[in-house]
């Protein structure tokens, strides 16, 4: 989609910082973080939502969820994550690009927990 944003870092035609990449996942970090180190992990090829990707790359996507959200805590930046994936405009899904955000937590951050 050629006006998708998620779909322009991708293709590098918007400036971002890299974090994680593989065949079909990449992770940036958010631009409007809700705490340090908070990450998005987005799908390369344009599907709607997680429900829209394809459950061969199920794996690999968690993979990538792993490995950020490991690093995350092995470095101390979190003691723990949220993995949240907005399904839908009813759900808070603003961009229509599958993605989840890794957000950094620590006892006593202040965040609120989505569930």
């Amino acid at each position: 989609m050629d006006d998708c944003i998620f779909c322009k870092i991708v293709r590098s035609e918007v400036p971002s910082k890299k974090v994680y990449e593989d065949d079909n996942f990449i992770v940036v970090h958010d631009i409007k973080p809700k705490a340090d180190g908070h990450s998005l992990i987005i799908s390369k090829k344009h599907y709607k939502t997680i429900l829209d990707i394809p459950v061969t790359q199920g794996n690999e996507m968690l993979e990538a969820i792993k490995t950020i959200s490991l690093d995350l805590i092995n470095n101390k930046k979190a003691e723990a994550v949220n993995v949240v994936s907005n399904v839908g405009e009813a759900s808070g899904q603003i961009i229509h690009h599958a993605h989840f955000h890794i957000i950094p937590r620590k006892i006593g951050d202040g965040l609120k927990s989505m569930a």
